[in-house]
């Protein structure tokens, strides 16, 4: 059983303008032991309401959808309910479409071409405090920023150097993998990934694991 899997079912709202998304979404989850669905929505508009009711600890959102996107629809939410997670599940994987949702408080980004074990894992990742972003959106994200020329390249200062430890889980990082999948491949404990991460963090004066990524590629420490 993963580690992730948590006492108390995860309650979990979907927000989709698909309603076969929705409903499939469902069924998919109705055989998930520590996941229930709690409500489902068609819109942001129907998905700020049904938050303030159903109080779900995960929400998977899409990204455009009519009355209310998922961008200012996470926004909104987050503002009313700061303990709640957002998982973004969309088609869209293009560096436009991420990063808003990312900038907005989303702690996660799949693509709906995702394996459904992706899918409940990224719930329970997210649910336990993690930020996941699937690999194929990291390498778009990372393609776009080296293929940006306006992007500055980054500078050490000094303080900015990171260790060998703290540049492996850099590198690690860019493959999209999560923090107890780090600790596994470097041999390190989960507890030690975390604290390596806030290092690079406070170091390079980045508030998330994306804003890590994008620094490290524009200084040349990692590619595609």
């Amino acid at each position: 059983m993963s580690k992730f899997v948590s006492m108390e079912p995860i309650r979990v709202m979907v927000v989709d303008d698909d309603a076969l998304v929705r409903r499939a979404l469902s069924l998919f989850f109705a055989g998930v032991a520590d996941v229930v669905v709690v409500a489902t929505a068609k819109d942001g508009v129907e998905a700020v309401d049904l938050a303030m009711m159903h109080r779900p600890d995960v929400i998977i959102m899409d990204v455009h959808m009519p009355n209310m996107d998922g961008v200012i629809a996470t926004e909104r939410i987050l503002a009313e309910h700061p303990q709640m997670r957002i998982l973004a599940v969309t088609a869209l994987g293009s560096y436009d479409a991420v990063l808003p949702m990312l900038r907005a408080g989303a702690s996660g980004y799949l693509l709906k071409d995702s394996e459904p074990e992706d899918v409940i894992a990224g719930v329970r990742q997210v649910h336990a405090g993690m930020t996941i972003v699937s690999p194929a959106v990291t390498k778009r994200l990372i393609g776009a920023v080296l293929s940006n020329a306006s992007e500055p390249i980054a500078r050490f200062s000094p303080g900015m150097e990171l260790t060998g430890r703290e540049l492996a889980i850099v590198k690690e990082l860019a493959h999209g993998r999560s923090n107890p999948e780090i600790g596994a491949r470097l041999n390190v404990s989960e507890g030690t990934v975390k604290a390596c991460l806030s290092t690079v963090m406070r170091k390079w004066n980045a508030r998330d694991r994306l804003q890590v990524l994008i620094f490290a590629v524009r200084a040349g420490l990692i590619d595609v």
